[in-house]
């Protein structure tokens, strides 16, 4: 999703979210941060890291597909003082599975979080914010907890959408794989994931995406403005 480049077809296998060290020498080489530096574009990954500074990100054993990408570009970082200071979001919205650790940083509703993320992209040219609050209820196989987390992504979502229509930014929101849809599995499952876009470009941006490798070039594309409106790759709205 991130490169453009069809990890699993690439290394013969399927590619888990912590990467081996021919997925990391392709996300290293060339990732969508990379190519939006080279565009002179100014980049946030809005997930908050609990460090202190991005080089101690450097020393873990086991790095997710995006740690790998933000740490090509270091200054995409966010730390645990951006979370305290509302310049980052933690991964489950609300900070609630960080109070054992850090119950100094209080609890927060989800459309606060919207809020943050909606100021976070507009002070850049483009920011991400990776959810994976879904994937977690879908390997646990509870329904209830999987309800629960997607009420909370739900009122996220509302309140973020507001927020960026009346700014006129465009919003892409997608997955590399389904799960919380089949609660009978425990695994992945190989369900068609959503491809959706809201904004000023968003119908461009879907006529662009097919497959996840599109995704990276559909989104160069619209800062490179060579999107095309009547450009269509088949893509199932």
């Amino acid at each position: 999703m991130f490169t453009g480049v069809n990890c699993p077809k690439t290394v013969g296998k399927h590619c888990e979210g912590f990467p081996g060290p021919m997925v990391r020498k392709i996300i290293e080489e060339n990732n969508i941060f990379i190519e939006l530096k080279r565009r002179g574009k100014k980049i946030k990954f809005a997930d908050a890291y609990l460090v202190d500074s991005p080089e101690e990100l450097e020393f873990r054993r086991f790095k997710s597909v995006t740690t790998v990408m933000a740490l090509t570009t270091p200054e995409t970082i966010s730390t645990a003082d951006d979370l305290t200071g509302d310049r980052a979001l933690m991964q489950d919205l609300t900070r609630e599975t960080i109070q054992d650790r850090y119950p100094d940083i209080p609890v927060i509703p989800p459309q606060h979080a919207a809020e943050h993320l909606f100021r976070i992209a507009r002070e850049n040219d483009f920011t991400l914010f990776e959810f994976f609050q879904s994937d977690v209820a879908g390997h646990s196989m509870d329904y209830n907890r999987a309800c629960a987390v997607l009420r909370t992504y739900d009122r996220f979502l509302a309140a973020l959408i507001r927020f960026t229509e009346a700014a006129g930014i465009t919003v892409v929101l997608t997955a590399d794989h389904g799960n919380i849809e089949a609660m009978n599995e425990r695994g992945h499952t190989r369900n068609p994931v959503p491809f959706v876009s809201f904004g000023p470009q968003a119908a461009a941006i879907r006529n662009r995406v097919e497959s996840l490798v599109d995704v990276t070039p559909a989104v160069l594309a619209a800062f490179d403005g060579t999107l095309d409106l009547n450009e269509k790759k088949g893509l199932k709205k």
